[in-house]
């Protein structure tokens, strides 16, 4: 394995290029102001009047339309949600010339075919492994968050030193960037979001939390043991992995782990994880997505109504309000 760092940028491959980033959302905001203090023009492409659009020129850039901004820059960064890209792709695909760069954050709509680009540009992307926020503080820190690199198309014959390039310049080779292909990025990423990430450890948490107040234990007792208390082990096994959570845990906790922890997550949890991954790798969960996307997105919004109705969030609600360092936080962020 290769990680490339700041020693392996040789030069700059987008040195004196205009960069356009397509979308002023989490991704995108980062990107556009790592890549301004990097040194480099950047033109934000928006709706007009919009949100985003509004946020981008507070933030002292210069907003065009996506077609104006893609037509003014050689390098375009596809940072709109996954669904809005392929509507935004036919917008400018007229504004990209021969040897321009085409750069994703994600290979969703090349690898599953919902964007196909024209030979004659650049196909990269550059995946910082973290939410934006992160990727602008750590970068305003004089550090960096892991970036994934990927070429689809290189035809201008220096796709790869372009991809190393941006990511250097969002501060991704402060951390350490590692090849990979718009396949693996894909579907790894699906992958993670839904059997571990957000799927499979939201679904845990709800079960325990289900399991501890219907056997007569008290809801906010319940919260603490089954969410609040996830973000010390995350932390522990962001810092150092298994060995660090084993240090810092009880011994009592740790002999439960490995006696309990099989029970839990079992051979048949294993299973329905591999029938997941095979509906991301035949392209049944893209599809699948596509056309709730395309119905409206009814499906979509119900399920999460229902999720967020969980009794679970009301009390997780009324004990944040007392925790003084979220309420904090929250209100720096809102400023922001």
């Amino acid at each position: 394995m290769k990680l490339f760092t700041e020693a392996d940028v040789k030069r700059d491959a987008l040195q004196g290029r205009t960069v356009a980033v397509l979308g002023y959302g989490s991704q995108g905001r980062a990107h556009a102001k790592n890549l301004r203090d990097s040194g480099y023009r950047v033109i934000v492409g928006a709706r007009s009047g919009g949100p985003s659009a509004q946020a981008a020129a507070a933030d002292g850039f210069e907003v065009a339309e996506f077609t104006a901004a893609a037509g003014r820059a050689q390098v375009i960064c596809m940072l709109v949600p996954d669904m809005a890209q392929p509507r935004v792709y036919e917008q400018i695909r007229t504004q990209l010339n021969a040897g321009d760069a085409l750069l994703f954050a994600h290979g969703f709509n090349i690898h599953f075919g919902a964007i196909e680009p024209a030979p004659e540009i650049d196909v990269i992307m550059v995946a910082p492994k973290s939410p934006g926020d992160l990727v602008r503080r750590q970068y305003e820190q004089g550090r960096g968050v892991p970036c994934l690199r990927a070429v689809f198309q290189d035809a201008s014959g220096e796709a790869a030193e372009r991809a190393l390039s941006y990511a250097h310049a969002i501060g991704g080779t402060r951390a350490g960037v590692l090849d990979t292909t718009f396949a693996e990025e894909t579907e790894t990423d699906l992958f993670g979001e839904q059997a571990v990430l957000c799927g499979g450890t939201s679904q845990l948490v709800l079960h325990g939390y289900e399991t501890l107040v219907e056997a007569g234990y008290q809801p906010e007792a319940a919260y603490f043991e089954c969410l609040h208390e996830l973000k010390l082990i995350v932390d522990l096994l962001y810092e150092g992995g298994l060995e660090k959570m084993y240090e810092f845990i009880s011994d009592t906790a740790s002999y439960g782990d490995l006696v309990s922890g099989p029970r839990i997550i079992d051979e048949g949890v294993k299973q329905r994880m591999q029938e997941v991954l095979g509906e991301i790798q035949d392209g049944s969960f893209a599809r699948r997505w596509m056309d709730e996307y395309q119905a409206g997105s009814g499906d979509y919004r119900e399920r999460l109504r229902t999720r967020l109705a969980h009794p679970i969030e009301s009390v997780g609600r009324r004990l944040r309000e007392r925790m003084s360092w979220l309420t904090r936080r929250r209100r720096a962020q809102q400023a922001a």
